[in-house]
């Protein structure tokens, strides 16, 4: 079982990005689902894996990986949970 993964970022200006990933962060925590968070402002390695299992160089955080499958961004993590097939987008 591949490890479920929430690449994201410590150091960001930006408002709604922060919100976008601390919702992740929260709903994967009531649901009791195990994640790695993987902070990619500390290494530039970590971004660079997230972009290429991403495949868009210009790819930004948050960004939720199954191992090195691609799951979705946080408009697509939204959609699943409003469609209820959470598991599913999260190859459960």
């Amino acid at each position: 079982n591949m490890a479920l993964l929430v690449f994201y970022s410590s150091v960001s200006g930006n408002m709604e990005m922060k919100k976008r990933q601390e919702w992740i962060f929260s709903v994967f925590t009531a649901k009791n689902i195990a994640f790695k968070a993987v902070d990619i402002s500390q290494n530039s390695d970590d971004k660079e894996l997230m972009r290429k299992i991403v495949g868009d160089p210009t790819a930004l955080p948050p960004q939720i990986c199954r191992g090195d499958t691609y799951c979705g961004d946080y408009t697509s993590f939204q959609n699943a949970i409003e469609e209820e097939r959470l598991e599913a987008f999260l190859k459960m």
